[in-house]
């Protein structure tokens, strides 16, 4: 319903920032990053309305990035809104979508309330995904892929998760200098890229 809402921020709290938008105060369920991200006394927030029985509740995000993985997160089984928000409280969109190609139960398990059973099964049904959608990229109109270290191809899967192309993931990946970490890559790369 909302895409997204920009006003001046009134009020930040642990969870949820209050945006005044032409003199109505929208309470926003967020993540510590995006909190942390506040500076500027206007901003606009990326949002998600979720609706249940019980509570109507708007999730938003500085980043779309931050909100197309909140959004993937909550397309796992089990896994809500408030599940999401916890795990991007506790790692980046770029370090999650890491976690999910390299199975790193232990990054997902740093959020709040998610064991390893949830995690694993976010990155299960993750990968799965991803796989899904590397199957619509005609790889025969693709130049040949240049042999590429275990981290590049980290990175480059993690960019594409993060909802870059192929092509311009591939490109900003093979930028970035030689013996970098995948982290590192991921972080350099999405500087290009934005």
């Amino acid at each position: 319903m909302y895409y997204s809402i920009t006003g001046k921020v009134i009020k930040k709290e642990e969870n949820y920032a209050v945006i005044d938008n032409n003199g109505i105060a929208y309470m926003i369920m967020t993540s510590l990053n995006s909190l942390s991200s506040m500076t500027e006394s206007v901003v606009t927030m990326y949002t998600y309305l979720n609706v249940r029985e019980d509570a109507v509740e708007l999730f938003g995000f500085t980043t779309i990035e931050e909100k197309n993985t909140f959004l993937k997160l909550i397309s796992v089984s089990g896994v809500g809104p408030k599940a999401a928000l916890a795990i991007l409280s506790a790692s980046t969109p770029a370090k999650f979508a890491v976690a999910v190609i390299t199975n790193d139960v232990k990054v997902i398990t740093k959020a709040k309330g998610v064991g390893p059973k949830l995690a694993q099964r976010i990155i299960l049904e993750l990968k799965d995904k991803m796989k899904n959608e590397d199957l619509d990229i005609d790889i025969s109109a693709a130049e040949p892929e240049v042999m590429m270290s275990n981290c590049r191809a980290e990175a480059l899967s993690a960019l594409v998760v993060l909802g870059y192309s192929r092509a311009d993931a591939k490109k900003a990946v093979e930028k970035t200098e030689d013996g970098l970490s995948t982290e590192e890559i991921i972080k350099k790369a999405l500087a290009m890229l934005m």
